[in-house]
Order: C-alpha cells, then structure tokens, then sequence
C-alpha cells in the first residue's frame, strides 16, 4: 500500500502495517485500490468519499494512508490533508509526522515545529521518523536554539544512536554555521557513516567556504567505498568553482560521466558554475545550451558567470530568452543581471532593469540591489550620483556600498567625499584594515602627514588584521598559493630569476613602469613567473587571486601576454581577465 504511492516506507510505523495486514480483506479492496490508483486530486476525492461512507477515514491505519496520500503525493493538497488530520480526533505519532513533513515540503516550517509543540502538549510521543522532520525545519529557519532543544529530546527519549537523526543533526549544525558541532557529530557516528553524513558535512564545509577541507573531504569518501551523491558531487564541484580548480573540476565531471547514466539539473547547473568560474566560457554555454530542461538557478548561474567575463549584452539577452520561457525572476537573478549591467558600465540598461524588477515582477529592492546600482554610477565615473543614490536609499545602505564610495573617491582624488564615507564607516563599526590604508593613502597623495598617520594607528587601535593578498595557480594538478613578500614557497630563488628575466625583457620591448622592481613581490606576478616555468609555451595560465586587480599589475599582466606570447586568465575579486597578445577582455573597464 505505502509503496504504491510512492511514500517512503519510513513514514509508516510496524503498528500500521500490522494494523492493515489483519484487517478483513472484505472490507479492504473497495477502498484501498481506487486509492492506489488516484494521480488527481478529483480522483482523490472520489475514493475519499469511498472511505467516508464505510466509515473508514477516522479508523487507523486507513486514515493515516489516506492523510499521507493526499499530503505527500506530487498530485495533493496541503490545505485538505490538514481538513483530514483535524477531523481526527486521536491523531497518533504517524498522523503527526505526515502532516509535519508536509508542512517542511512546503516551507511552513515554523508551523511544523507549532505541531510538534502541540504533539508534546498531547503526551504523544515523538518518534526517530519525527526528529529528521524537526531538525530539517529548525535548519531552514537557521534556528540553532530550537534545534539544540530537538537534539536534547531526542536523546533523552534514547535515539541518540539514530543514524538518520545523526545525519539531520550535521545539516542543522552546518546550516547554523556551526560547523564544530556538525564534524563532532559526524565523528561520534563512526563507521555507522552513511553517504549521506558525508554530504551533509561537505555541503557544511562549502557553505562555510572551507573549501579546501570540502575537498581533502570529499576525496577521503572513496577510503569508505561509497559512491558520491548529487548532494556531495554539488558540493565538491562549487568547492573547485569558489577556488578556481579546472583541474579537479574537469576530473569530477568524468567521473560523473563515467558513473551516471543521466546527470539532473542540479548536477548540471553545477558543472556549468564550475566551468565558468574557472574561466572556461564556451564550455559552460555548450552545457547550457544543450540542457532540455533549464530552470532559474541555471539561467541565474549562466547570467552571472556572462557577467564575470564581461560577456554583459549576452548575459542580457539570456536573461530576455528566460523571461520568454515564462520563468519569473527572483531577488537573486536580478542582483546577476544588475551585476553585468554594472561590469559594462550599461547606464540605462542597468536602470531600465532595476525598474522593470520593481514595477513588471512586483519585487521589492534590497541592499544587494540598491549596491549594484552604486556600483553602475560608479563605473560610469558618476560619483556624485552614486553618492546621491545611496543617501536617498528607502533602506540602511550596506558597508560594502560605503566601501565603494571610498574607493571610487580615492581613483577620483576626492578626499572630501572620501572622508565622508569613512566616517560612515565608522559609524556602523564596519570600518576595516584596508579603509584606513586607502585614506591614509590618500592624505599622504596631499602631504596631511599627520592625517596619514592618524588614519594608520586607527589600524593599531581598533585591533584590525588586514588580510594578505595572495594569488593561486594550478600546475600539474597541485595547488600553489603565493603571498606578496613570501619567499618560502617551492623553488623560491628560480622565481626571483624568472621575475628579473622577465622585467628585463619588458624593458627591452618599452614598457615604462615607474616601480617596475618595487612591486615584484606581488603574488600575482610571482604566480605568473612560477606558471611559465612550469607549463608548457602553449598552454593557459590561469590564476585565481582575493584581491581586486591594481592598474599597474593590469599593464603588466598584459605586456607579459604579448611579449611571452602566453594566454593568461585571471580571475580577481570581481570578474575575470582575459589576457592574450597584449589585450584584455575587459577593454580597461574593472
């Protein structure tokens, strides 16, 4: 019966299939196989009024069949599977965990856990099917309080052993952002680790952006001879796009290839991301454009990665083909689509998107919006509407739009509206190590010594770490990451020569450096360097780095390309270069 409506067979405690199975069988085939047989809600009703005039829908196990058919089929209805369950007057455990289930189904999660309340305030006991419900629920509304409760009861009615319990613990945990007690958990399980424990932990770890624990992970999974799933193959596949890994990434896509018949949606959505954060374009868009199926997070990934490497009219026109395929956008797919028109500096493209977003689909601008707008003015040089926009914003502009402010201002020479910014900065105690170098940066451009200094010890005072810039580069599948300064890395001093090599070179071809040796300590040339030494002449070099390309690393970047005669991608904090034979695919738009 369960099985053939497609329920899971967890949901249906031993007492209801002992209950069916010494029922007299004269009473059940008049009801129980019109209902194996209903897709609709019209023939869910017909079969229901079958079981009214037996008087069978308040007599278990018939009532909790017929609750969890019409709750958990793709074909029911919520709101009349809750008509059902209240019309039971002693609704038992199963009835509850239905109903429960339904409700996290279709993001009611707060009224889920309110059943749970109502389920102990009967003195109906909760039992291990209940907790993943609850758990699930408590991580969805990021309620770690909640959920710590839920994990005390569940061990004081003894299901601290509970495998499934166990696995909703580590994504509770993990969604809450406490990633220890999500690893102390998968610890405790032990060889009891099922796949979907390691899933749940790396989706964990990527969420937290610990991605290279994500993969050391991810590749300890093979060691307990499980097969990946979709949730661990996501998860391991944005952990390689956040970190810039073809390498690995294309090696995760044969394997799926390899081990999959068919690869979903979801996988495929990921593998697009993956390519297109890993600077390879076209083979993103050949995923996507043979996709049959194509949802929002697809067109959402496609428009963003288009942005990034500056493909910004085609991230338009995708966006123009998804609203012809009668998908309506969300929050999130316009901050993508604002984002391209802000790359390429599309005034009133980006204007005519944000209006479309407010008045055509009905939604509300948030800060991430408003930010991109800021961002669009700014690109365009029109700081002084940047400035005006953010001080007529209906919402609390962000730090990060702030931020901007400032480092638009010191491109500009404005030390006025720098000064502004800053202290709104400080205002909203967001102030960090790299906006007091930018000022003082800036009062030292004007000869405000004391100023420059003052903004310096803001640095010492407020106890700020500034993060070091550092840059990655992929070689012979290994990782090597370079520090500005660090000279501890492999093969250090035939760096230092290749660095000289190279400098002397791009002399002798007329670049015009003013400090061309002072900055060769930056990790994105030292990533340059060691790449040419370690690759062949004709492959790309890409390189992934934290920090927003300065314009002098930018013409250098792009000397290198056309005197060495080498490909070099760089993806920086914001979008991608594309360097080849002494252009870059930005058109000195970053």
């Amino acid at each position: 019966m369960v099985g053939s409506l497609g329920l899971h067979q967890h949901l249906a405690s031993p007492y209801h299939h002992n209950y069916l199975k010494d029922q007299n069988p004269l009473i059940q085939p008049p009801c129980l196989v019109p209902l194996h047989q209903v897709k609709t809600m019209e023939d869910f009703r017909k079969a229901h009024a079958q079981f009214l005039k037996l008087g069978l829908d308040c007599i278990p196990p018939y009532a909790g069949e017929l609750l969890s058919a019409c709750a958990l089929s793709a074909w029911g209805s919520l709101d009349y599977a809750l008509a059902i369950f209240l019309n039971l007057e002693e609704p038992c455990t199963f009835d509850y965990n239905v109903i429960i289930r339904a409700k996290v189904n279709h993001d009611q999660s707060k009224s889920a856990l309110q059943l749970y309340k109502e389920m102990i305030e009967r003195s109906i006991n909760p039992d291990n099917f209940t907790f993943p419900f609850v758990l699930k629920a408590c991580a969805l509304l990021s309620d770690i309080r909640g959920g710590i409760q839920l994990h005390g009861h569940a061990i004081k009615l003894g299901f601290d052993e509970d495998v499934f319990i166990h696995n909703s613990l580590i994504n509770l945990y993990g969604k809450c952002r406490k990633i220890e007690l999500s690893y102390k958990i998968f610890e405790l399980m032990g060889s009891n680790r099922t796949i979907a424990s390691w899933s749940s932990l790396l989706s964990a770890y990527n969420r937290m952006n610990f991605c290279v624990d994500c993969l050391h992970l991810f590749a300890k999974i093979s060691c307990e001879k499980l097969k990946p799933d979709e949730t661990s193959m996501v998860a391991a596949l944005s952990s390689c796009s956040n970190l810039g890994l073809l390498g690995l990434g294309r090696s995760l896509h044969c394997s799926l290839l390899r081990n999959y018949p068919t690869l979903n949606i979801i996988i495929q959505t990921s593998l697009i991301d993956m390519y297109m954060k890993c600077g390879q374009l076209d083979k993103g868009m050949l995923i996507f454009d043979k996709l049959h199926e194509k949802n929002l997070w697809t067109y959402s990934a496609v428009i963003s990665g288009l942005a990034m490497h500056n493909n910004c009219r085609k991230a338009l026109q995708v966006f123009s083909d998804m609203l012809k395929e009668d998908l309506k956008p969300d929050e999130a797919i316009y901050v993508n689509v604002l984002s391209a028109c802000s790359h390429a500096m599309m005034v009133e493209e980006g204007l005519k998107c944000f209006n479309q977003m407010r008045f055509d689909h009905q939604i509300k601008p948030n800060a991430q919006h408003y930010g991109c707008l800021v961002d669009l003015m700014i690109g365009a040089g029109r700081l002084d509407e940047a400035y005006e926009q953010i001080q007529n914003m209906p919402i609390e502009p962000t730090d990060a739009a702030w931020r901007s402010i400032l480092s638009a201002s010191k491109i500009n020479g404005d030390i006025e509206l720098a000064e502004s910014a800053y202290r709104k900065l400080k205002k909203m105690e967001a102030v960090n190590a790299g906006d007091c170098v930018i000022l003082s940066n800036m009062y030292a451009e004007l000869q405000r010594w004391e100023d420059a200094a003052e903004a310096r010890k803001e640095i010492v005072n407020r106890g700020l770490v500034q993060a070091p810039g550092f840059s990655q580069v992929e070689v012979k599948g290994k990782i090597f990451t370079f520090v500005s300064q660090d000279k501890s890395f492999p093969q250090s001093d035939e760096v230092q020569e290749m660095l000289y090599q190279m400098d002397w070179q791009l002399r002798f071809e007329g670049y015009k450096a003013d400090n061309l040796r002072s900055s060769e300590g930056q990790s994105q040339k030292i990533a340059i360097a060691f790449a040419m030494m370690n690759t062949s002449s004709v492959s790309t070099i890409r390189i992934f780095t934290n920090l927003r390309m300065c314009s002098e690393c930018h013409e250098y970047t792009e000397w290198i390309s056309k005197v060495f005669e080498r490909d070099i991608i760089v993806r920086d904090r914001r979008r991608f270069h594309h360097f080849r034979l002494g252009f870059c695919s930005c058109d000195n738009c970053w």
